[in-house]
């Protein structure tokens, strides 16, 4: 007789971005698609849906409430691409600030808040220092931020903070910044950048801290 798979009760949404003006290549693409594919014991009843956003404020404001409709995910697992830090950053909260540059499709929102009037910050509802913890973990550098910038990761991290507000939002976001990698297999050096075997071993740890979450 055929072993019934065990249903799924939980969903994670777990999202990337695509390339961007001065990055061509964003390597949370892959990593989601790694993280899709991730099998283990603890994420036997876990729902991965992986999601990849174009760069840009249309298709975020679009796609988001869309996916949350659809998917009804209890818990949201985001990454983003800070080429210019060295480490992972756990990111805490959205501020409520925009930078006047164009998406992938030239197009800026031209103001300099995201919502005019509003907080100053928003908090994303994780108890961060348990992802710090998972990352740390695998040996990688990771730290907890408070400033995930004034794009497209911010941006998301402020409609996803939103969203959790809204009795059918989700229960937990997090919000992950990784830094460029290298597109070797092997670092060369020790002073090398980090692959995406790094990311994933790191993200595999975060989904995992995610969703043990989730259920409680």
């Amino acid at each position: 007789m055929a072993s019934r798979s065990r249903p799924h009760s939980l969903t994670i949404l777990v999202t990337g971005f695509g390339p961007f003006p001065g990055a061509p290549f964003n390597p949370t693409r892959p990593l989601v698609a790694r993280l899709a594919r991730l099998r283990r014991p603890a994420l036997a009843d876990v729902k991965i849906i992986p999601h990849i956003f174009p760069t840009s404020y249309a298709a975020v404001d679009r796609e988001l409430p869309e996916l949350i409709a659809k998917y009804k995910p209890r818990a949201l697992l985001m990454f983003g691409l800070a080429a210019r830090t060295k480490s992972l950053r756990i990111e805490t909260r959205a501020r409520n600030a925009l930078a006047l540059l164009p998406d992938v499709s030239g197009r800026s929102l031209r103001r300099n808040s995201i919502l005019p009037g509003g907080p100053a910050i928003l908090n994303l509802p994780f108890k961060t220092r348990s992802l710090l913890t998972a990352a740390q973990n695998v040996g990688l550098p990771v730290i907890l931020s408070r400033d995930a910038g004034r794009y497209l990761c911010n941006y998301l991290c402020w409609r996803v903070a939103e969203e959790s507000r809204k009795d059918e939002g989700p229960r937990l976001a997090a919000f992950v910044h990784v830094p460029a990698i290298s597109r070797n297999v092997r670092p060369l050096t020790k002073r090398h950048r980090l692959t995406l075997d790094d990311l994933a071993r790191a993200g595999s740890g975060v989904l995992l801290a995610l969703a043990a979450a989730a259920r409680r």
